[in-house]
């Protein structure tokens, strides 16, 4: 069948994500230290230890990741000694801080211009477990939606994410629709599970060892094109 709908993956798919969330984390840090002196150090294995508390009590938090990571911080400033109204309106003005460095990325090589490409002969959508947003960074004109898990509570690999994805998109069929992806289970499992087909963004060249192989590989986005033809 004909591929109408092309939905990608945006961390370690369209950017390397690591770096970009270390140096958001440390952005983060610097603030908390000159804005809420009361809080002390709040190192990694604390905010994770409070995650975990926090998820515990608010499990429906679990694929609300931006939800999720204000509830820590407003717990981390009232535990700190500030009240709640001041610990709400912080935890805000922190998430800010953080959500802001976290779209200081920078994106794979190929990854604007392969957009430029496809978007003539595919519809384009994002389908992400991150809460990055293609918009705050330039890209979101090149795709006709933008699916992240927290906006309905429900994250890959279930395929209700992509289900949702195809209504997006114009009600497309599984069959006309492929999702390219870096994990193997949340993208490549997932996607193949929903109906759709995947293809694996696999830079460092690792090797396979999934249940199902995914439709295609590849190792740079510039190849998506090519590919993409010989999946038709």
């Amino acid at each position: 069948m004909t591929i109408e709908l092309i939905t990608f993956d945006l961390d370690d798919t369209l950017w390397d994500t690591a770096p970009v969330i270390a140096s958001a984390e440390t952005v983060l840090q610097t603030w908390l230290a000159e804005n809420a002196p009361k809080l002390g150090a709040l190192d990694v294995a604390g905010y994770q230890a409070l995650r975990q508390r926090v998820l515990v009590d608010e499990p429906q938090l679990k694929h609300r990741i931006s939800a999720l990571r204000r509830r820590v911080l407003f717990h981390a400033l009232q535990g700190g000694g500030y009240a709640d109204a001041d610990a709400a309106a912080m935890a805000d003005d922190a998430f800010e801080v953080f959500i802001e460095a976290r779209h200081k990325l920078v994106l794979f090589e190929h990854a604007e211009h392969t957009l430029k490409a496809l978007a003539p002969d595919y519809a384009l959508g994002v389908v992400t477990n991150g809460n990055a947003d293609v918009r705050r960074i330039g890209l979101g004109h090149h795709f006709k939606f933008v699916l992240c898990a927290e906006d309905i509570g429900i994250a890959k690999p279930d395929a209700r994410l992509f289900h949702e994805a195809l209504r997006r998109g114009g009600n497309i069929s599984p069959a006309a629709t492929v999702h390219v992806g870096d994990h193997p289970g949340d993208d490549i499992a997932g996607a193949q599970q929903a109906g759709l087909r995947a293809i694996w963004f696999n830079p460092g060249g690792k090797h396979w060892d999934g249940d199902k192989a995914p439709d295609a590989e590849v190792g740079c986005l510039s190849e998506l094109p090519a590919v993409l033809k010989h999946l038709r």
